[in-house]
């Protein structure tokens, strides 16, 4: 299998040497399996739910049963003949509840999570995949983008914008600050009335000040490449985000995961 390089840009866009990368860039992309794993990702963070047990059953209600000329549904003892108990009626029980002892975790066997998560470092080198995610890289320097450990020590926003605009990703961060909008349906209702697209995502080996500086760009995430997981690279479960990689993170991918496929 012959491996594959990728050029080194430093700060200002320019090419300073290649480096090789790792064999799990070589790994084939399976969408099916990244899906699984992202779902099961996002199913660890629900929070189980359910109803008493005996809500709506607290009640002396009983049927009054036939000849009275009046529906067969439980009522109230005395003289009021109140419905109760049963669904649909006022303070009633709900016909199907949610129950707390639900399964709603998604569990996938480890090594088809570690697949799904190398098939999403392969994707992000691939161009027709990280475009068809709605990515915005026409004038993109390069794919996969390979920066010197430099970029970590920056402290400012404005030089991580800086940074950007010289490889290329000012129609990215248009599309980005552009995408934000109401979200549809009510979860509107339920603190999260805004949304936003997805934008670039940086990996590097220490994300101390540069998770800060970055933090104000909508869209940026940074994240160290110990920390790495299927969903950051999958949001929503579409492999091919746009990453952005240091020489240092490509070095510590090739130990990680060099013997993958």
């Amino acid at each position: 299998m012959t491996q594959k390089t990728a050029e080194i840009f430093d700060l200002h866009g320019k090419a300073q040497g290649t480096i090789a990368l790792p064999t799990v860039f070589q790994t084939p992309l399976r969408p099916d399996v990244i899906k699984r794993a992202v779902l099961a990702i996002q199913s660890n963070r629900l929070q189980p739910q359910g109803r008493d047990p005996m809500a709506g059953k607290k009640t002396t209600a009983e049927s009054r049963g036939t000849g009275s000329g009046i529906a067969r549904v439980p009522r109230v003892k005395g003289g009021s003949g109140r419905a109760a108990f049963a669904p649909s009626t006022v303070k009633g029980r709900q016909p199907h509840p949610p129950r707390a002892e639900k399964i709603i975790v998604k569990n996938i066997p480890k090594k088809e999570a570690k697949f799904a998560l190398i098939s999403a470092i392969a994707a992000t080198a691939e161009k027709q995949v990280v475009a068809a995610r709605g990515h915005k890289i026409d004038s993109i320097i390069g794919l996969p983008l390979v920066v010197e450990d430099t970029i970590e020590g920056l402290s400012k926003t404005k030089d991580v914008e800086a940074v950007f605009a010289n490889f290329g990703f000012d129609a990215e961060l248009t599309r980005v600050r552009d995408s934000r909008c109401v979200r549809a349906g009510k979860g509107k209702h339920r603190g999260r009335k805004m949304k936003r697209g997805v934008g670039p995502l940086i990996v590097v080996v220490d994300a101390k000040n540069l998770a800060n500086a970055a933090s104000n760009i909508p869209g940026v995430e940074v994240a160290t490449v110990n920390s790495l997981n299927t969903e950051m690279l999958a949001p929503g479960t579409h492999p091919g985000r746009l990453t952005v990689w240091t020489s240092g993170a490509i070095d510590k991918l090739n130990s990680l995961y060099g013997e993958s496929i």
